[in-house]
């Protein structure tokens, strides 16, 4: 049976675990603590625009048998269009996802110091944290192995035992289910919500899953017969993902502390309502949305890349491997030293800011290719709701370059 469940398991914890990472967890703690459960709606909305957009991915992947980047090249005969694209998506990727990195190392870092305090060491006129070296030593080595299976299973693990830390915590709460309700489908804007729920819907409609989940479907499945497992793969994987960002919004919104920054300080917070337990479960729940992401976005990170460069998309792959080192490298650079790259950090917001509507817009297009994918190509619905989620899109960019912008 087990056996059976983990077969027809795809690669939709790793998108759980690509989305749900320590800012997905930061930002969710701090919406909770503003605004209640007035903006859980947001999740749900996002939840839905990320089903129908990671769907069109998987069937690009199992129908079309190709990658995103694989269809770029292949499809777009215009050659400055093509390459333009493809180094826009170098650029957002590699160095968005380096960036990130950073802070997935550092949200498992914070996990971890909540339970057993900081571990540093003096060198280089830097104080060097053991614990993001430590971090980074261990996604490194498992996606050296170059394994599929031992990935996937250890980011299940991790999956499941992130979302029972978070559940266990809000439920602990006691929330209203009626008040859960009508944050759920009361569509409110409080005063100077915007914001949070642009960030909310963009914290889970991620450029990069995209390109990461075409690529993984591509290598679990082969056959058209395949695809309602892919699918259904997908959705209970998001909704898992969904709940878990509801879960912290909501426990967030039980506790009382004034200056809530982190899911750190929302254990605090919650330590009146069932002990020192919320430390755990909120620390381990920290760490494994932390250290799932520092494995997922130098993977994406190297599929895309190899894509842009016309290189074999291989987990053993010398090429493959150089590119997740470097972003890996590099994150934990930042991290364990506490260098904060202010530039590098707005650059990937504007990278990924430009790339989200581009790319929803160009995987609407290539999904109404018939030459490609035959009688899967999408129903009038499907392009619909696409051509609502691309204008979604392109103002969640706007508003996201605006705010970078006035950040200078």
């Amino acid at each position: 049976m087990f056996k059976k469940i983990l077969t027809q398991t795809g690669p939709g914890p790793l998108i759980a675990a690509a989305f749900i990472g320590p800012g997905t967890i930061t930002l969710c703690t701090l919406v909770g603590a503003q605004y209640g459960l007035e903006l859980i709606w947001a999740i749900l909305v996002a939840i839905i625009a990320a089903i129908v957009l990671q769907g069109m991915a998987v069937r690009l992947g199992i129908i079309g048998q190709k990658s995103i980047t694989q269809a770029i090249e292949e499809e777009i005969k215009t050659p400055w269009l093509k390459t333009g694209l493809l180094v826009l998506i170098f650029l957002a990727i590699m160095i968005g996802n380096t960036a990130y990195e950073a802070g997935n190392i550092s949200g498992s870092v914070l996990g971890l110091e909540t339970l057993f305090g900081k571990k540093s060491l003096n060198a280089l006129g830097f104080k060097i944290n053991l614990f993001s070296m430590g971090i980074g030593v261990i996604s490194a080595s498992l996606l050296w192995i170059g394994k599929y299976k031992i990935i996937e299973r250890s980011l299940i693990v991790l999956v499941i035992l992130m979302s029972i830390s978070f559940l266990i915590t809000a439920i602990a709460t006691g929330p209203p289910i009626i008040e859960i309700l009508k944050g759920l489908f009361s569509f409110s804007t409080p005063q100077g919500s915007i914001l949070s729920i642009i960030g909310l819907v963009g914290t889970t409609i991620v450029p990069y899953n995209l390109f990461l989940h075409a690529e993984l479907v591509k290598e679990k499945w082969s056959n058209t017969s395949d695809l309602p497992y892919a699918m259904k793969d997908m959705v209970i994987a998001l909704v898992l993902g969904g709940v878990i960002s509801m879960s912290v919004i909501i426990a967030a919104a039980s506790t009382k502390v004034l200056h809530l920054e982190s899911a750190a300080d929302l254990a605090i917070g919650l330590k009146p309502l069932f002990g020192s337990f919320a430390k755990y479960f909120l620390s381990f729940g920290l760490f494994a949305a932390g250290i799932t992401s520092t494995i997922t976005a130098p993977l994406a990170a190297a599929y895309v890349v190899c894509g842009c460069m016309g290189w074999k998309a291989e987990l053993k792959s010398s090429k493959f491997k150089r590119v997740w080192g470097i972003v890996i490298l590099f994150g934990v650079i930042f991290s364990a030293t506490g260098l904060k790259l202010i530039f590098i950090i707005q650059f990937a917001q504007i990278t990924n800011g430009i790339l989200l509507p581009i790319i929803a817009g160009i995987l609407l297009w290539i999904m109404n290719n018939g030459s490609l994918l035959g009688t899967s190509r999408n129903t009038l619905r499907q392009n619909i709701l696409g051509v609502l989620i691309v204008l979604i899109s392109v103002f969640l960019s706007l508003r996201s370059l605006w705010s970078v912008y006035q950040s200078f």
